[in-house]
């Protein structure tokens, strides 16, 4: 844990040094719809890895939860009843 943490404290302190020291000021305008570009390349990559990691998540659970050998159990059938008017 503590080898982590060194190894984020350095990460930040790096980046921390390096823009402080190597800032341009640009004194240009950043377009509001440019923003949202940004913010929706950003939400479309996070629900792709959620999903990516979802459907990786079941496959694994699905791989673990086998049924033993002998074991009929129809729990993974779907059952239709018919219902009377």
């Amino acid at each position: 844990m503590k080898k982590v943490l060194g190894q984020v404290f350095k990460f930040v302190y790096f980046f921390g040094c390096f823009f402080t020291f190597f800032t341009n000021y640009a004194h240009a305008y950043i377009d509001p719809s440019a923003v949202t570009y940004v913010i929706q390349a950003v939400a479309g990559v996070l629900i792709a890895l959620g999903a990516a990691f979802t459907i990786f998540r079941h496959k694994i659970f699905a791989f673990f939860k086998k049924n033993k050998k002998g074991n009929t159990d129809d729990k993974d059938t779907i059952e239709f009843k018919d219902v009377d008017d």
